[in-house]
C-alpha cells in the first residue's frame, strides 16, 4: 500500500467526515452506557500540516488550505461544524501551535479520544507498519484505548460484538484497491451478524457515480437496518476535479442525526466548493422505522 494520508489531512473530505463523526458520537452519548469506537483504518492518529507540502520524492500543493484552512477563521459557522473547529484547534493548541494558521491535525482517532468519556473505549487498527508505529506511539499512555497492526476488516471481527453492546465503526480505507467496496461489503456482513444494532458509518469518495450506486446496490443486499447516505460534493459533475466530493453511508443513524448532519453540510458546501455544482445531500437508502 503506498498510500499516505499525511498528504490529504485536514482537506475537504476530511472535514466532511469529522464534523460527522464528531456528531454520531455525541449523538451516542447521549445514553450514559459506553461504547466501543472501531476505527478500521485508523492511519497515523495526527498529522502535521507544515509536511504535507513534501511527498516522497517532489513538492506537493497541500489541500488542508481548502479544508479546515477555510473554516480556521470562518465567522457563524452552525453549531455542529463550530464544535469540530473547536476540537481541532485544541489539538493544535495542545501540540505547541501558536501561529495564525493551522499546523497539526487530528485525525478520527484523535477526535474520538478528545471526546470520549470513560466509560467509552477505542479499538484502532492500521495494517500500514509505518502508520501502525505512528499510531501506536500517539495513543502509548491513552487509557481504555487498543491499537492493532491488522487488516480493519479483521478486526471488526475481533472487536464485534463488544461487550458494551454498543459500537460505532469508522470504515474509512484509502481506496487504492479495485476490490475496496467488495471489501467492505464483506465486511458490513460480518459486522452486521455480530452486532445488527451496532453504528455503521462508511466513508467513500465519489470519483465515479455509478461505482457507488453498484456499491450502494450490493449494500442493500444485505438487508440492513436503516440507512442514510449523506453527501458533499464540492463541484458538479461535469467538474475536471477528480474527486469532487465525497459521501458517509450511516447504518443505524442515531436519532435525528440526519437532520443535524445535513445542516451541516449545508453550510459547508458554499465555504469548501471548488466549483460550480457543489452542493450537499441527504437521502435514505433504507427508510427508518
Amino acid at each position: 500500500m503506498n498510500y499516505r494520508h499525511h498528504f490529504h489531512a485536514g482537506n475537504f473530505a476530511d472535514v466532511m467526515k469529522h464534523v460527522l463523526v464528531v456528531q454520531l458520537i455525541r449523538a451516542l452519548q447521549k445514553k450514559e452506557t459506553g461504547f466501543v469506537y472501531v476505527d478500521t483504518h485508523a492511519g497515523r492518529g495526527s498529522y502535521d500540516l507544515s509536511a504535507a507540502a513534501k511527498g516522497d520524492s517532489r513538492v506537493r500543493n497541500p489541500e488542508w488550505p481548502d479544508g479546515i484552512g477555510r473554516l480556521w477563521a470562518a465567522p457563524e459557522l452552525p453549531e455542529s461544524v463550530e464544535d469540530y473547529v473547536t476540537l481541532v484547534k485544541q489539538f493544535d493548541h495542545d501540540r505547541g501551535n501558536r501561529d495564525a494558521l493551522p499546523r497539526f491535525y487530528p485525525g478520527s482517532p484523535w477526535l474520538a479520544r478528545l471526546l470520549a468519556r470513560p466509560q467509552d473505549r477505542l479499538a484502532l487498527s492500521e495494517k500500514h507498519p509505518e502508520e501502525f508505529t505512528a499510531l501506536s506511539e500517539e495513543f502509548r499512555f491513552s487509557p481504555r484505548t487498543t491499537v492493532e497492526e491488522m487488516d480493519g476488516y479483521v478486526a471488526m471481527r475481533a472487536v464485534l460484538p463488544p461487550l458494551e453492546r454498543r459500537a460505532l465503526t469508522l470504515i474509512d480505507p484509502a481506496y487504492e484497491a479495485q476490490d475496496e467496496f467488495e471489501q467492505t461489503i464483506k465486511a458490513l456482513r460480518d459486522g452486521l451478524a455480530r452486532l445488527r444494532t451496532g453504528v455503521f458509518a462508511l466513508w467513500y469518495p465519489l470519483t465515479s457515480r455509478a461505482r457507488v450506486d453498484e456499491f450502494f446496490e450490493q449494500l442493500l443486499l444485505l438487508s440492513p437496518p436503516s440507512t442514510v447516505v449523506l453527501e458533499l460534493a464540492i463541484a458538479g459533475e461535469m467538474s475536471a476535479i477528480r474527486m469532487r466530493g465525497c459521501g458517509l453511508a450511516v447504518i443505524n443513524p442515531p436519532w435525528k442525526f440526519d437532520d443535524l448532519a445535513l445542516s451541516a453540510l449545508t453550510a459547508l458546501a458554499p465555504i469548501l466548493q471548488q466549483g460550480a455544482g457543489g452542493v450537499a445531500s441527504k437521502r435514505w437508502l433504507v427508510a427508518s422505522k
